[in-house]
């Protein structure tokens, strides 16, 4: 990366030819949950003889092999699917009561995981597969059966296996769990439970059932509506911070960027000695320090992988393994939440799903995930940057596509919309809405300045207007969506930096805005 000319987050300068007007329409997709099956509610029916965990059905009266985060489970003998207890947990604040167990396996290896539940928003799932991890979920007041698939890695030994519930829609039970397989070596043991998240930002499921699951990653800050801004680590004209001077605003940082290694996948990282000398020697102590205390304020910071000049390739299970290891290490290094993906070439969505996967049951219920993806990688559910955010929807925090350097691009009405206007936002936004992502996980990505692009600069009441449009219909353009998501994500900018030289006019307007909106 040529950090020292760097001045535009997304595509190459103007002049390179725009495609949009070869994208006649938007392809149709349909919800999948890969390896999940929702069975219906059925008889009662006992936990299989060749179950492989523990305490399965809650028999003991305990919750002996079971870790549930903030003390949210108990064994409770009603309401029980059968036998004499059952699990009751419940979320409460930040919490979602997630209740745990990790399994000795085999690698290599085929298991059938299911249970019975109740309640609303009840999720079942597994982790640390070193496959394609998989979860369901239901919502039903009666008890109903969950059942999953899931293959583990050729070094898999043991796996997690979950449940939880929702935020602010009560308690829900479970009982009659079976995991199903070949058992492995080692004996079950409990697991120690993860941490526990910031509060919610992502508004509770409505009275009518989502098309999809809310996210089971939780972002932070008090606001449902969320502010991404990325910070740059180099210098390039833009204001030079620290991390300690992004504006209180934005709930999540982005610090940009992570590059490729000597090895396939592997992402390394650290400060730039240029951007260090001209803040007065920020040290690596000071910047872990500053991370950390924007975290106690309640934010969250993640670690940017890719951008204009990235050439991180995450292409097999050897660099997906490589990815996943080396953005660990750096999470524990740094004190980030997670990661954001950038990439903006060479997204191969099979197996860097399967390392944002790895990596997210290393870094446990507070990992962060954020995509900014180019407009036109998010024209349609069949282009690789959308089947990634699809196949890692379960623990994605918000997709914030990069509304800039593109051109004319088509909208979710097959019409073509002019880059820099409201209609643009909106209805290429509407894509990504109608195809399969829940509204807490879209974003709308804009320049701070003209300064920050090379095109595609909208005033902030632009942003604003919207934002309101997406969410509930008013202060539309010409482009009137066919109904409205009140849960809308929120909005990201190219930077911080940008921001701070420009009077700071995205985080007091559009950060504004977003928290305050319902």
């Amino acid at each position: 990366m040529h950090r020292a000319t760097r001045q535009i987050h997304g595509h190459e300068p103007p002049g390179r030819p725009v495609l949009a007007t070869a994208l006649a329409g938007v392809a149709a997709f349909a919800v999948v949950v890969s390896g999940a099956v929702l069975l219906t509610t059925g008889s009662a029916a006992g936990a299989d003889a060749a179950d492989l965990l523990q305490n399965p059905g809650f028999e003991s009266g305990t919750l002996a092999g079971w870790s549930c985060t903030a003390n949210s489970g108990a064994a409770v003998t009603s309401p029980v699917h059968s036998g004499s207890y059952a699990l009751q947990a419940t979320p409460a604040g930040s919490d979602d009561a997630q209740c745990t167990q990790q399994v000795a396996v085999l690698p290599d290896s085929t298991y059938t995981l299911s249970g019975w539940v109740r309640g609303n928003y009840v999720y079942l799932g597994d982790s640390g597969t070193g496959g394609t991890d998989t979860s369901t979920w239901s919502s039903n007041s009666a008890w109903n059966q969950l059942k999953t698939t899931f293959t583990t890695g050729a070094g898999t030994t043991s796996v997690t296996v979950y449940l939880h519930g929702w935020y602010g829609t009560g308690a829900y039970g479970a009982d009659d769990l079976v995991l199903s397989g070949p058992g492995g070596t080692g004996s079950p043991t409990p697991t120690t439970a993860p941490p526990t998240s910031q509060p919610p930002t992502t508004a509770p499921p409505t009275s009518q059932p989502p098309t999809t699951p809310p996210p089971t990653s939780q972002p932070p800050g008090g606001s449902k509506h969320l502010l991404t801004g990325y910070w740059q680590d180099f210098d390039n004209g833009a204001t030079d911070q620290r991390i300690s001077d992004v504006n209180p605003a934005y709930d999540i940082i982005a610090v940009a960027f992570a590059n490729a290694t000597g090895t396939p996948g592997a992402i390394g990282f650290s400060l730039d000695p240029t951007l260090a000398g001209k803040l007065g020697g920020y040290t690596d102590a000071q910047f872990k320090a500053d991370i950390a205390a924007k975290r106690a304020a309640g934010k969250k910071v993640v670690l940017s992988v890719g951008g204009q000049n990235g050439t991180v390739s995450v292409s097999d299970s050897a660099s997906a393994a490589a990815f996943a290891d080396s953005a660990y290490a750096l999470i524990q290094t740094y004190g980030f939440d997670g990661v954001d993906i950038d990439l903006e070439n060479g997204v191969n969505s099979t197996y860097l799903s399967q390392a944002l996967h790895s990596l997210a049951s290393r870094v446990g219920s507070g990992f962060v995930l954020t995509m900014a993806p180019q407009t036109i990688d998010m024209q349609s559910t069949g282009m690789e940057y959308f089947k990634l955010a699809l196949a890692a929807k379960d623990i994605l925090t918000i997709v914030n596509t990069q509304y800039y350097n593109s051109g004319s691009m088509n909208g979710c009405d097959g019409k073509v919309y002019a880059q820099g206007s409201e209609d643009f936002l909106t209805a290429l936004a509407c894509i990504q809405l109608q195809g399969g992502l829940a509204p807490s996980q879209v974003g709308i990505g804009v320049p701070a300045s003209t300064s920050a692009a090379g095109s595609g600069y909208v005033p902030p009441s632009v942003v604003d207007n919207a934002l309101d449009c997406l969410a509930s219909g008013t202060g539309c353009g010409s482009f009137k969506p066919p109904t409205s998501w009140p849960g809308i994500g929120g909005a990201m900018t190219w930077s911080t930096n940008w921001d701070a030289g420009n009077g700071n006019s995205i985080a007091n307007s559009v950060g504004g805005h977003l928290h305050s909106m319902p």
